[in-house]
């Protein structure tokens, strides 16, 4: 009975790493919502469980959170649309990594101004984090947080990975089978010579980019904001000590591939595993009158609106949707479209993942966005991709490669290439099959997303950043890493051999021609 009771107290006094609350500062600074709010139901679990959350975000909660606090950067909207424009417009592939990289050159400087950031995370003293918790989208001068506060970094991956994100932790990544997102150009094909020579090129191209031009500029700015630690610690140090990397990738969503153990994927993180929510009645009773013919839901994500298509463009999206027997969800941000037909509906909002979750959505065209993506698969429905820039070109390339959907350009598509897509994908079994096989085979886990990323995070300040995880080559220049010191000794010894064996024959050729010569003389005589 003594034991018993003496139990409970035990344990609290033995494990008390397990009961503490830690401080976690929160970084997603990248004014997408799609970014954000794929981390928001962890960084909200994690105040559940006790711990102090502060974001530094630009879409501070509307209702308050225990344990959660906001500071907004609304300063990060600043030139958006701008750069939107330029990334869709521009073909070059350098000038696509530049645009990219300046932004977020421009993003983090936003950031470390922020008055409430310099008067609540910076000034030394006003306060103290266990841990930082962080948006991967090429934001290395404010890895000097870490430093800044000592503490363990682990980073978020909304769009799954890419070279960068796998160099920060040593990740193995060879050109040769996986092509991974670089610029706005669509997927290479890894099957054939010329797309692993064209993935290679463009790999090339967005690592000389970075370490050339655009590294030096975050190690000022670390310089700048961080000068006692950058004193101590150099910025690329900070960069190789992340302690874990949750990536938003599944081997059946994406191509399959290896992780070092402190890479940890958890697809969905943001998907509501509960009971799908009601939708509102004037959707519900929408979708309901579809009849046997069902529903299209149509959304180009949060970033390009569907009111910024040209007359045109919309004219034939309207005329094709009428002629069509299904009913349309479309997500448009304007209250009116003129020409509208009876059978599309319009919103500025649809709760996306209750509305792929109805049994009578047959199709979903999307501008293939990450997060849009997993939701469709998680809800087992075809797609019709119409990717603008970035990871969404990859995303969709796969959908069609695994034979889950169509992909066309939203830019040159004809009304023709759009109905004749609707309707193979409509018609065709094979999509709703293979669409539904991937949802079960993905949905078959032994935890959710979420369980997961709270368990490895817990891990992580269990064992103060768990530096045994780290692998010895995250810290390796390119040569180191590659061996190719080693292949250099090693053909240069060979050549030296070579040389060695050239010219010996060449000697004995000669010590053999002088012979024969003086022999020839000697016969002479």
């Amino acid at each position: 009975m003594f034991a018993l009771r003496t139990c409970p107290l035990l344990l609290f006094l033995l494990l008390p790493s397990y009961l503490q609350a830690a401080r976690i500062l929160a970084l997603f600074p990248i004014p997408s919502p799609s970014h954000y709010y794929y981390a928001l139901p962890y960084l909200k679990s994690l105040a559940l469980k006790g711990h102090q959350v502060t974001s530094i975000n630009p879409y501070p909660q509307k209702q308050p959170i225990e344990n959660f606090r906001d500071i907004p950067i609304p300063e990060v909207f600043d030139n958006l649309e701008e750069f939107l424009s330029r990334a869709i417009q521009t073909t070059s592939l350098w000038a696509s990594n530049n645009i990219g990289n300046e932004y977020c050159v421009n993003l983090t400087k936003a950031v470390l101004n922020n008055d409430q950031v310099r008067r609540e995370i910076l000034k030394p003293g006003a306060a103290q984090f266990d841990l930082i918790v962080m948006d991967l989208w090429r934001l290395d001068a404010l890895y000097g947080l870490a430093g800044y506060f000592d503490a363990p970094i682990i980073g978020l991956a909304p769009y799954g990975t890419d070279w960068k994100i796998d160099e920060l932790v040593g990740n193995t990544s060879p050109s040769s089978y996986l092509h991974l997102p670089t610029t706005t150009h669509a997927f290479p094909d890894r099957d054939t010579y010329s797309g692993r020579l064209n993935h290679f090129v463009e790999r090339a191209v967005s690592w000389v980019n970075w370490r050339w031009k655009f590294l030096p500029k975050h190690e000022q700015i670390y310089g700048k904001y961080f000068g006692r630690v950058a004193d101590k610690v150099s910025l690329s140090k900070i960069a190789s000590n992340f302690a874990l990397i949750l990536v938003n990738q599944h081997f059946t969503l994406a191509p399959p591939r290896p992780y070092v153990p402190n890479m940890i994927e958890v697809v969905g993180l943001h998907i509501d595993d509960q009971q799908p929510k009601k939708l509102p009645k004037d959707m519900e009773d929408f979708i309901q009158g579809s009849g046997e013919a069902g529903v299209i839901y149509f959304s180009l994500g949060t970033i390009f609106e569907s009111k910024s298509l040209s007359n045109e463009r919309l004219q034939m999206l309207l005329q094709t949707f009428a002629s069509l027997p299904q009913r349309v969800l479309w997500k448009f941000e304007d209250e009116r479209l003129p020409g509208r037909p009876q059978n599309v509906f319009i919103s500025k909002f649809f709760p996306q993942q209750a509305v792929l979750a109805h049994p009578k959505v047959k199709l979903f065209i999307t501008h293939g966005g990450m997060l849009s993506t997993v939701e469709s698969l998680h809800f087992g429905k075809p797609m019709l991709g119409l990717p603008c820039f970035f990871d969404q070109f990859r995303n969709m390339d796969h959908v069609q490669r695994m034979g889950l959907g169509l992909v066309l350009s939203h830019q040159e598509m004809t009304a023709a290439d759009f109905k004749s897509a609707l309707l193979r994908l409509l018609t065709e079994e094979s999509f709703a099959i293979n669409a539904k096989e991937t949802s079960k085979r993905y949905r078959d886990q032994p935890m959710t997303a979420l369980a997961k990323a709270n368990w490895w995070t817990e891990y992580i300040l269990r064992h103060k950043g768990a530096a045994h995880m780290r692998v010895a080559g995250r810290e390796l220049d390119f040569f180191t890493y590659h061996s190719l010191d080693v292949i250099g000794t090693l053909l240069g010894g060979a050549l030296v051999c070579l040389v060695l064996i050239v010219a010996l024959l060449w000697q004995l050729a000669r010590l053999a021609g002088l012979g024969q010569s003086k022999q020839k003389k000697q016969k002479n005589l």
